[in-house]
Order: structure tokens, then C-alpha cells, then sequence
């Protein structure tokens, strides 16, 4: 049986966001584009996620999946497109082959969350050793947050995007147990980032996750 765990709907991408979504690193297959729409999706057991990908193909073939990965128990699916109503019609296609709703994912839960004010140099250094979007520079404030699933760290990097657009993007990690999510700017870039994603994740609808 397949557990669906994360169904995100992310629409307009974020020229930052999308550019993220476009390296080598996370793009495996087809590089969404600033404006375009995305469907994230992560279901368990692992492989599961190929039958995903195949009811969508199939109702939808000008589909483009942009990441089609398995982890150790998750597996995870990327489709993006610039009409809205397709994307939502190979989403549909997907809910009635596994007999879900998009309401029986998981709730968001945030970890933890932070702002940094006047990051050092060393501490600056040492993050973008291993950033994977844009550079922190000493001086700014730093907005983290830890959530799960960790899928949510997506549409938590566009909606900070959309709410601040003068912020940075300096790394999204979307896979594993937990999301993580770096963003740099001002103090008050990093508080309506923050205010945005907080808002936006307590408005998903879902299920509860037992421990």
C-alpha cells in the first residue's frame, strides 16, 4: 500500500527558487523555469514512486519531471509546467491511482527556526563551503529553519521569495529526515520570510504524525 506523505502544489516559482531546482544537483531530468508551476510529491515505500510518476506520464505526457529520486525509505517526484490545470489534472491522476487525497499527507511540523543577525566571516566561510544556491556574505542576518517532512523546505524557500524578494537563497536541503532551509538579507527581509512561511505552512491541511 502506498503512504502518501507530501503533496505540494507550488505555484509561480521564484526566479531563486527555480534556479535551485535547476542544477545538476537536484534537476535530473528536465530544469523548471522562473514563473512556472511545480508538483512535489513523496510517498512510502520508496519505489512506489515509479507507479507515481507512471499515472502522471500517462494522463499528462507533456509533463516534465524534473527530479524522480529514492531514498532509503522515501521516494520523491518533481513535474513542472506552465499550465496550472494540467499540472493539477496529472496530480488528480496520481490521488486516484493511489486512492489518496491530497489531505492525507503529512502535517508540517517546524524543528526549529532562527534569525542570525551580523553573521560573522568564519561562520559565513564555513556555510558556504557547502551551500548549494548563493553565496552568504558577513554582515547579514541569517533566517534557518529545520521542518518535516523535509519536502516542505521547497515551498517554504518560494514563499520567503515571494514575501521578500530581496532576500538570498543560500541553500534549500529537501531530502532526508528533515528540511532544512538557509536564507540571508536583512533583519526585516528575515522576519517576513519567516512570518510568510510560518503562515503558509500552518494553512496545509493533512494528518498528524504519530511518533
Amino acid at each position: 500500500m502506498t503512504q502518501l506523505r507530501v503533496y505540494l502544489l507550488v505555484k509561480d516559482l521564484g526566479r531563486q527558487f527555480a534556479a535551485y531546482m535547476s542544477t545538476p544537483t537536484r534537476a535530473r531530468g528536465y530544469p523548471p523555469m522562473q514563473g512556472e508551476h511545480s508538483l512535489i510529491i513523496e510517498v512510502a515505500p520508496a519505489l512506489a514512486i515509479h507507479r507515481i510518476c507512471d499515472l502522471a506520464l500517462k494522463q499528462m505526457p507533456d509533463m516534465e519531471p524534473g527530479l524522480l529520486y529514492t531514498e532509503r525509505q522515501y521516494g520523491i517526484l518533481e513535474l513542472h509546467s506552465p499550465d496550472l490545470a494540467q499540472l493539477e489534472q496529472a496530480g488528480k491522476a496520481i490521488l486516484d491511482g493511489i486512492g489518496c487525497k491530497a489531505e492525507d499527507q503529512l502535517k508540517p511540523r517546524t524543528l526549529y527556526a532562527d534569525i542570525l543577525d551580523d553573521v560573522s566571516d568564519q561562520h559565513a566561510i564555513i556555510l558556504n563551503r557547502t551551500r548549494e544556491a548563493s553565496m552568504l556574505l558577513p554582515g547579514k542576518s541569517l533566517l534557518v529553519y529545520e521542518l518535516e517532512p523535509a519536502l516542505f523546505a521547497t515551498v517554504a524557500a518560494n514563499e520567503a521569495e515571494r514575501a521578500a524578494p530581496g532576500i538570498t537563497l543560500v541553500d534549500v536541503q529537501m531530502i532526508g529526515a528533515s528540511g532544512r532551509l538557509f536564507l540571508a538579507g536583512t533583519h526585516e527581509e528575515c522576519e517576513r520570510a519567516r512570518d510568510r512561511i510560518d503562515k503558509v505552512l500552518g494553512s496545509v491541511i493533512g494528518r498528524t504524525r504519530k511518533d
